[in-house]
């Protein structure tokens, strides 16, 4: 089955950015549990004064935030002891995110995640809405799922680099580094509150990604504040967790609490009401904004879907009319789900739809290439016409990696040939591997041979 996200909207990939990954001077009393770079005490304190100037600093057009100069704010104090380390400059949270040409794929990134917990932590539903910062009074977007959950080290492997422990064959998620690169393409800051029993015990858990935080305090390392608790579901008790002492515990919090948006610890827990026994709850806040100084983000259009703002409202042209509206051009970005697992879209389930099931004249061709040690796979494609074929000038195939839709109606043939018109498939290509940012496919031998025999399968079946 295919479930599209709903959402249509005008690409714009501006050129990728270099990452910024600099060798700096660190304090050595650094704790980096799981991954996590917190400041002890009063060095976390020092770091988390707002700047001395009254504007905030971080330009809120995504393509542009990454020019900042972490000297004009303020710089992190150094104990005496020091030693030399390899650190994530914030400009990488920025550049890393420029994998995501457009922010439906870093959308489908997230819900990428959930869908890994389909099976590693038993996830039935994703939450996907709108929220507002109370703070500011600025939408928010909310991704949330009731899979099994993050522990306290779980987390802070999540909000670290380099880190994955999907290594199943069925995760899509398989470099860890998703979350960081879907929500800094959405919005400047994100806050994750995740509910687990992994550890063997019930516990709950407050991180922020804030690059807001990170360029107004002048940071030139990636400081990601944790806080943990442990809580008792029926008899209500919720402790503070101090695992690095109870300094840490409130230089932690107080970052959490200047930097998110919300005022009071009690604020805060307030997130874990509607996440039950387990799940996470994503909040990406301080959303990007277009050239125009709209969010790229449209809520206001539709109520019951979420946009990208700019995308054209009307289509004169009646051949283009059917052509922008056809299904082809509405799921973009879609993933094939068991019939149990619901994405709530803005307070309604969104519809399931299944492709080949609107295929016309349809048949069912077997592709068996051989992979690593030369092993044979089978790949079964389905291929037809699609309905309004030959008006239409969609055709192609929509190629899948482990049920995530990476190429939708994908064109093998020259497009300035009339052969193939309307003709379309469908098929799962789980031999080949897709990119890291899982919008398109490594360009490798395996993957130009399947190219290869999709163009001969066309030209069989017009």
């Amino acid at each position: 089955m295919v479930l599209p996200l709903g959402c249509r909207g005008a690409r714009g990939p501006p050129p990728h950015l270099q990452a910024a990954c600099v060798l700096n001077q660190a304090s050595s009393n650094l704790s980096e549990v799981g991954g996590d770079r917190s400041y002890h005490g009063e060095v976390l304190k020092h770091i988390s004064a707002p700047p001395p100037c009254s504007a905030a600093r971080t330009c809120r057009n995504f393509w542009s935030a990454g020019d900042y100069d972490a000297e004009v704010g303020l710089s992190t104090r150094q104990p005496q002891s020091v030693q030399n380390r390899m650190c994530v400059h914030p400009k990488f949270l920025h550049s890393n995110a420029t994998s995501h040409k457009w922010p439906f794929g870093a959308v489908a990134e997230l819900l990428d995640n959930a869908v890994d917990e389909i099976q590693t932590g038993g996830a039935t539903r994703i939450n996907v809405d709108k929220v507002i910062d109370h703070r500011n009074g600025s939408p928010a977007l909310l991704v949330q799922d009731d899979g099994g959950g993050m522990d306290p080290d779980s987390i802070r492997c999540c909000m670290s680099f380099e880190f994955s422990d999907k290594q199943s064959g069925s995760s899509i998620g398989q470099y860890g580094n998703g979350f960081k690169t879907s929500t800094m393409r959405l919005g400047a800051d994100a806050i994750v509150f995740s509910r687990s029993t992994k550890s063997g015990e019930l516990t709950q858990s407050i991180g922020l990604l804030s690059y807001t935080f990170l360029v107004e305090t002048g940071q030139k390392d990636v400081v990601v504040p944790v806080v943990d608790y442990k809580c008792n579901l029926f008899t209500g008790q919720t402790k503070r967790f101090k695992r690095h002492g109870p300094e840490h515990f409130s230089s932690n919090l107080s970052v959490l609490l200047k930097w998110s948006p919300f005022l009071t610890e009690e604020e805060l827990m307030q997130n874990f009401t509607d996440i039950g026994p387990h799940g996470t709850k994503i909040i990406v806040f301080n959303l990007w904004s277009n050239d125009d100084g709209n969010l790229e983000l449209d809520f206001d259009t539709n109520p019951e879907d979420i946009m990208i703002r700019g995308a054209p409202e009307e289509i004169n042209n009646s051949v283009k009319r059917v052509n922008e509206n056809h299904l082809a051009n509405r799921l973009r970005y879609s993933l094939r789900l068991p019939e149990y697992f619901k994405i709530i879209l803005r307070g309604k389930e969104v519809a399931r739809h299944c492709v080949a099931a609107d295929l016309l004249y349809p048949e069912c061709i077997s592709y068996r290439p051989q992979v690593c040690g030369g092993k044979e796979v089978e790949v079964l494609t389905s291929i037809g016409f699609l309905n309004g074929a030959p008006t239409i000038s969609i055709h192609g195939f929509n190629i899948y990696h482990k049920n995530r839709l990476i190429l939708p109606f994908h064109r093998v043939l020259s497009t300035a040939s009339s052969k193939g018109k309307g003709v379309s498939g469908v098929l799962e290509a789980d031999f080949i591997k897709p990119t890291h940012d899982k919008q398109d496919f490594e360009k490798s031998q395996l993957y130009q041979k399947l190219i290869n025999r999709l163009k001969d399968m066309t030209n069989e079946y017009w």
